[in-house]
Formats: structure tokens, C-alpha cells, sequence
């Protein structure tokens, strides 16, 4: 699990393991966004606003979860929000 020449100390390699957790929890949770972004993604490619509302209902407290655990930047998440929000409601006249 830790390569025998990079860490030296008992500290840095548990810091080694930590971060290794870390990231594969960061890993999962930004994969889990970038899924119900692509749902909402499609639904408007296929010009369903019913499908697109609902996604985009579930999509949104997912990204802001993601800001609250450090994945994304507060503004990054509200921009991807925005246009999202934007484009579903240009689906609906």
C-alpha cells in the first residue's frame, strides 16, 4: 500500500493513507455529480421538459452537497446551476 522510499516517518505514512481514502470518497462523490449532471444533460438534448425539471430537481442539491464536502467551488457550483436552470427553462416555451 505505501511505496517503501517515499515516506519516512510514522506520521507521513499514515497521512499517506489518509489522503488515499480521502480520495477515493472525493473520487465517488464527484462521480455521482457528473451523473446527475449528464441526466439532466440528456434530458434536455432529447427537448423533455418534464424529465429535465425532475432531473434537475435532483441534480441540484446534489452539486451543492458538493460544495458544502469541498468538491466544488461555491461559485462553480452555483454557475453550473445557473446555466442548467437556464437551458431547462428555455425547453419549456
Amino acid at each position: 500500500m505505501v511505496a517503501p522510499d517515499m515516506a519516512n516517518t510514522k506520521s507521513a505514512k499514515k497521512a499517506i493513507r489518509v489522503i488515499a481514502r480521502r480520495t477515493e470518497v472525493n473520487r465517488n462523490r464527484r462521480s455521482r455529480i457528473r451523473t446527475y449532471v449528464r441526466k439532466v444533460e440528456e434530458a434536455i438534448q432529447a427537448g423533455d421538459y418534464e424529465q429535465a425539471s425532475a432531473a434537475l430537481k435532483v441534480a441540484q442539491p446534489e452539486i451543492m452537497r458538493g460544495t458544502t464536502k469541498g468538491i466544488l467551488h461555491r461559485n462553480t457550483a452555483a454557475r453550473k446551476i445557473s446555466r442548467l436552470s437556464k437551458r431547462v427553462g428555455a425547453l419549456r416555451s
